[in-house]
């Protein structure tokens, strides 16, 4: 197959796992002020958008640990191939959108990595890969940002609620917070622009240096950047209402001092993370603070059974991924034969996810019903007034 056109098909497809990473980690940033009714479904999911094509022209240190980091170079560049780099798209691409249909938080990042990596292996075997970069940059904050991010979250929880003790028992659930959650959500949002964005951008770039089109080293290409800015908001705009259900009200019922706890935590783990080149889950990270803020107030119950459903996910996301990407790469070294039938393949199980999704659709019209009344869940009692003393 011509080169060029394979080029272009790679990066249609990295658009398009770009596009479905939007919408997989909307709820990141909008699942817990749509729980507390601080914003409107559509309005919430707009807003991240926006911010999210705004974080993506901040930083490009995630992009430079993807397209320069995990795959090896070597003497004739980078050890990987675009047909390859084919194969892991699609085997991040199947996984992201199982894991969309059971509406679980999983990686996206994840399972980017995992299918990278799978399809490098096939094609070149284990020393494509830099496992060093994988532990630092990859795996280790994988395994530590999310319990940053709870602790915060926790300390942050019980300090709200600390200092606010005298609105016990109001209906309103602090509606200071309720308030201080639209700003909290939107940096959220734009720290996902930061981090997320910028794994697409590493894949595109890393193409154009495995076809010789750019140099190793070189900064990521303007126009590489405004593409992959555009898709992930587009994403972003179309909201992962499944996966919103499961952050706003499968983990923990939210109430606004928690929600404004969880976001602070998460977007300032995923903010110091871009600005070091750690690429995060930043699902995981939102997921841990949700945790941590549920342990951080009184009368709050977290779902240890939702929980660990979302934990064997992260721990099949890499490695699920990987298989896909292996498979898809075995095929892809038929040819144009192989890469037509990737394609085909590939196309059949988006479609089929997404019809099948429509027998119990999750849409804004219920997703507000279930999500956003989670925010009255939980009442606690009002603090008995004191006893006169009856003078003897």
């Amino acid at each position: 197959m011509d080169l060029t056109l394979i080029v272009v098909l790679v990066i249609a497809l990295a658009l398009f796992f770009d596009f479905t990473n939007g919408f997989h980690d909307t709820a990141n940033a909008m699942a817990t002020p749509i729980a507390t009714g601080a914003l409107k479904p559509k309005v919430a999911v707009a807003l991240a958008a926006v911010l999210n094509l705004i974080g993506a022209f901040l930083s490009t240190e995630v992009a430079k640990t993807i397209s320069g980091g995990i795959i090896k170079e070597g003497d004739g560049g980078v050890l990987i191939t675009p047909e390859l780099i084919f194969a892991g798209l699609i085997g991040a691409i199947v996984w992201n959108m199982i894991t969309w249909l059971l509406g679980l938080p999983s990686s996206s990042s994840h399972a980017l990595f995992g299918g990278l990596i799978g399809a490098a292996i096939v094609g070149f075997g284990l020393q494509a890969i830099d496992f060093s970069v994988v532990l630092s940059k990859v795996i280790l904050p994988a395994l530590l940002a999310p319990v940053t991010a709870g602790l915060i979250a926790f300390a942050a929880t019980k300090l709200a609620y600390a200092i606010t003790r005298r609105y016990d028992g109001k209906p309103d659930g602090r509606d200071g917070f309720r308030r201080a959650q639209v700003f909290s959500s939107s940096l959220v949002a734009l720290a996902h622009g930061t981090n997320d964005a910028q794994k697409t951008m590493g894949v595109i770039t890393l193409t154009l240096i495995a076809a010789g089109l750019q140099a190793p080293g070189d900064d990521v290409q303007t126009w590489v950047i405004v593409t992959c800015a555009i898709a992930i908001a587009l994403g972003t705009y179309m909201g992962g209402w499944r996966i919103i259900k499961t952050l706003g009200t499968g983990l923990t019922d939210v109430k606004p001092a928690q929600g404004f706890a969880s976001e602070t935590a998460t977007a300032a783990t995923i903010l110091a993370s871009s600005h070091v080149g750690f690429a995060l889950s930043t699902t995981q990270v939102a997921s841990g603070s949700v945790i941590g803020s549920g342990l951080g107030r009184r009368g709050s119950k977290v779902r240890w059974r939702t929980a660990g459903r979302i934990g064997v996910g992260w721990l099949l996301t890499l490695p699920a991924a990987g298989a896909v990407g292996a498979v898809a790469a075995l095929v892809a070294h038929l040819g144009v034969v192989g890469i037509i039938i990737d394609t085909v393949v590939g196309v059949s199980v988006i479609v089929g996810i997404f019809v099948w999704s429509r027998r119990s659709e999750v849409a804004p019209h219920n997703v507000v019903s279930e999500v956003a009344d989670s925010g009255r869940a939980v009442k606690i009692k009002r603090n008995p007034k004191p006893k006169k003393k009856v003078a003897k």
